[in-house]
């Protein structure tokens, strides 16, 4: 087990339980979050006895890098788990900070048609080390704080809640990463029962949704997902999140060329959403060699904009990173995964 499996109260219990004080749980805490150390003989100061003990039951190594891609502004990362299993992350730097996608799954069932990441099926849940590690593995070969996270990488993260959750509080914890609530967001496809556990956690995270189609017919035949939880379930809880929490949504809406970039489609979109306080991320889709999708044009994704402009609804294009690298989400783990 790694000690990043570990909330601040389970290594505390920990502490405790085998003969150590409850401040040094805080002084552990700060060697891994703060310092940031890759040994438990770095922590100086707390007694060598109660490091061995931590030492036979606690890995502290991180994820093993197996490849970076690396452009400009992005860094993709293949890591290998202890387990063999591949995952992705991708760093965006932003003049506002360092940002990072990271993954629940390793693989991911919801079968979305346009995903590449999905194109593998899942194996298993990520645990919340395993997605805390993906963290501290790019700060170490970043040299730099990442402040922002998000959890949109392979997988879904309302698939893997529990797990998921965890992590949040880790990475927000005052003592540790300290990322701010408002600076992680978690991307669902739409698992409804999960929306309503989240909406009560009292938790100032972002929540996006995978939208991508405005009506059912078109949703479920790109989102399985959607046969299980159609649109008027899914808006409807959608406005009791925003009630509850006076949360903004973010509707992530990939442009598929001739699928859901039309004209109507933008119309159809802008009476779904109309009234729920959100804003709508237009995504350029990343072409990949597995998938017969195509990219919108930029003249249809400007015209789609446009009309959801006029209409009055808070509407962005998503800024493109990683034109020269494996740009789709699990293009990286599918390549290797196919050789």
């Amino acid at each position: 087990m790694s000690i990043y499996d570990l909330s601040f109260e389970e290594l505390e219990e920990y502490i405790l339980n085998n003969g150590g004080k409850k401040y040094n749980a805080s002084q552990i805490w700060e060697w891994l979050y703060i310092h940031k150390v890759n040994s438990y003989e770095e922590m100086t100061n707390v007694k060598k006895e109660l490091l061995e003990k931590l030492n036979s039951c606690f890995s502290i190594a991180l994820l093993e890098v197996e490849k970076i891609e690396r452009d400009s502004d992005v860094n993709k990362y293949l890591f290998k788990l202890d387990d063999g299993n591949y995952i992705e992350a991708v760093l965006m730097k932003h003049d506002y900070g360092n940002s990072i996608c990271i993954s629940s799954q390793v693989g991911c069932n919801m079968g979305c048609k346009f995903c590449e990441s999905g194109r593998l099926k899942k194996r298993r849940d990520l645990t919340t080390g395993e997605m805390i590690r993906q963290i501290l593995q790019v700060e170490d070969d970043l040299g730099d704080r990442i402040s922002h996270v998000v959890v949109m990488g392979i997988g879904e993260p309302f698939d893997n809640y529990d797990n998921v959750i965890k992590m949040i509080k880790i990475i927000n914890h005052p003592k540790g990463l300290a990322i701010g609530a408002r600076h992680i967001t978690v991307s669902t496809c739409g698992i409804i029962p999960k929306i309503k556990e989240f909406m009560n956690l009292d938790l100032q995270v972002n929540l996006a949704i995978s939208l991508h189609a405005p009506n059912d017919e078109l949703r479920s035949k790109l989102m399985p997902i959607n046969k299980a939880y159609p649109l008027k379930d899914l808006m409807k809880v959608l406005k009791e999140y925003t009630e509850k929490t006076n949360r903004r949504l973010t509707f992530e809406y990939i442009m598929l060329k001739d699928i859901n970039d039309s004209e109507e489609c933008a119309l159809e979109l802008v009476s779904l959403i109309k009234g729920i306080n959100s804003y709508v991320n237009l995504i350029p889709y990343n072409e990949t060699e597995n998938l017969e999708f195509n990219r919108s044009n930029l003249v249809q994704i400007n015209k789609f904009y446009d009309i959801l402009k006029k209409n009055r609804i808070n509407v962005t294009i998503r800024r493109e990173f990683g034109g020269n690298i494996s740009a789709a989400c699990g293009q990286l783990r599918s390549r290797k995964e196919d050789l």
